[in-house]
């Protein structure tokens, strides 16, 4: 009987995804996962039925007739009972609103037995702690971060480690965290003491037992009764991209053992680098739009060969010799007729990809690529991708500030640009290097994350963005598609979830 999973803040399913996929469910699987953004949910549901049927030949043929635009749903009359209980699996829920939390009590209490093992994983939203949210949460004059609600979310996840007792929790959080304050208080630590006796938090003496919180990737562990400023925060965080993650993603993540459980696990072992190249080789090239002008493929490749062309000119006259040969090869090797991609864009030529990336990403039974479509850019963006990505290219660096964006009309209208506060305003993923961290706010634009090909001149699609953070070319993300782009900045890399579902299942199984 596998062990159960409950996923809470669950976000497209990134997390609940690696512990589901380990040894193909056979170990784990979820009881019940909870999201509160509807978009999110609808994938997050639409992936839990596609694990119900994914063994039924038929009714996972029709999964496929609607990711191919065959079928206006992905599901039949056959197979409507697992979408039935795709729904019982996935709810969209809020935690911390009474009703909410009284439907997820009731779930729990009906099909998690007092001695059943099981496993809590999730993290809390992450905004109040992330750098850039308490950036702005600072701008806002009668901003208190004691008063802010997402400060405290995390005690919804502890009520349940309190009232349910897990054999074992995971808990996923930005590296901002371990920084953030709340009344002059650091509140990671305060994080540690409530994890550690969940009890205690709510004021009630401990009479079952705690939890000694482990660090994935060293020795370090907190159990309560220490002092949390005996240990480095940062050893709980695990930096992504030495575990083979194509992406330098770095979370702190908590692994919660109850004490009376012996923690015998191997920690996360360091792997090869895996590069942008070798994830995102065989997806087709596209062009971006352009944004509040003529659009069509001719006027889009006239535009950037323009600006490219102008640029190399300009570095030629600035003795920048170098840099204007690139620009200049750039400028040349743009192409005609290259769409921008859509929803669901066709596969017509497949292209060798890395043995060790193909038997995990790619899938067959797919006749189009989900999610992979250009976003539209301003002409003056066009000229600042491309320089940019052409500048890396040579020098092996993405261009910072306005040093290294000082060809004609590069600079953005900032008033502060030389100012050094937006020296990474414009940033290219390296091909040959593990992409920077994939977050939320590839949504708002994509000058974060700007293609490495200067001939598409544009930013990344959310496929580039999923498979960056090794979701499966299957997984279909739902919602429109800044709403996609939301769902993959703020997941859990499936890759590295089963690793740490690995870890679990030593201590469990």
């Amino acid at each position: 009987m596998p062990i159960k999973i409950v996923d809470l803040f669950a976000g497209p399913g990134g997390l609940g995804e690696g512990f589901s996929a380990l040894s193909k469910g056979k170990i784990f699987k979820i009881l019940i996962s909870a999201e509160m953004e509807s978009s999110a949910h609808e994938t997050l549901r639409l992936r839990s039925f596609f694990r119900l049927i994914h063994d039924d030949p038929k009714a996972i043929a029709n999964y496929y007739a609607f990711c191919n635009g065959e079928a206006e749903y992905p599901f039949n009359i056959q197979s409507q009972a697992a979408w039935d209980e795709s729904g019982l699996e996935a709810r969209q829920l809020t935690l911390g609103d009474p009703t909410d939390n009284a439907i997820l009590d009731s779930v729990l209490d009906a099909k998690l037995p007092v001695n059943d093992k099981w496993v809590l994983i999730g993290g809390p939203p992450c905004q109040a702690y992330s750098l850039v949210g308490r950036s702005r949460n600072i701008g806002t004059a009668d901003y208190r971060p004691e008063n802010d609600h997402r400060h405290f979310l995390y005690r919804e996840y502890l009520r349940i480690i309190r009232d349910r007792r897990p054999q074992v929790f995971v808990m996923e959080n930005v590296k901002g965290i371990l920084s953030s304050k709340v009344g002059g208080k650091k509140i990671f630590q305060d994080i540690l003491r409530d994890l550690s006796d969940p009890d205690g938090v709510f004021g009630e003496s401990r009479v079952t037992p705690g939890y000694r919180i482990h660090s994935l990737v060293t020795s370090t562990f907190y159990e309560s009764g220490m002092n949390p400023t005996d240990i480095d925060p940062r050893d709980f965080i695990v930096r992504s991209e030495e575990f083979g993650i194509p992406q330098a993603r770095h979370r702190v993540i908590l692994l919660g053992v109850r004490t009376d459980i012996k923690a015998n696990f191997t920690r996360l072992m360091a792997q090869p680098k895996i590069s942008v190249r070798e994830v995102l080789c065989d997806l087709p090239p596209l062009r971006s739009r352009i944004s509040k002008c003529k659009d069509t493929s001719d006027e889009w490749a006239a535009a950037v060969k323009t600006h490219l062309v102008e640029l190399a000119e300009d570095a030629q006259q600035k003795d920048m010799k170098s840099l204007a040969a690139s620009l200049r090869q750039s400028a040349m090797s743009v192409r005609t007729g290259l769409q921008w991609g859509a929803l669901r864009f066709p596969r017509k030529k497949i292209i060798e990809i890395e043995p060790h990336a193909a038997t995990w990403y790619l899938d067959s039974k797919l006749k189009f690529w989900l999610n992979h479509e250009a976003r539209s850019h301003m002409t003056s963006d066009l000229r600042r991708y491309g320089y940019a990505a052409t500048y890396a290219a040579l020098h092996g660096h993405s261009p910072k500030g306005h040093a290294e964006f000082s060809l004609a009309g590069l600079a953005p209208n900032h008033e502060n640009w030389e100012s050094g506060k937006f020296s990474d305003r414009f940033r290219v993923q390296r091909f040959d290097a593990p992409a920077t961290t994939v977050t939320s706010h590839i949504a708002k634009d994509g000058h974060y994350f700007i293609h490495p090909d200067p001939t598409q001149c544009r930013s990344l699609t959310v496929r580039e963005a999923a498979r960056l953070q090794t979701f499966p070319d299957n997984y279909f993300f739902q919602g429109n598609r800044t709403q996609q782009y939301h769902q993959v900045g703020n997941a859990v890399p499936p890759r590295l979830a089963i690793m740490i579902a690995k870890i679990v299942s030593e201590i469990l199984v």
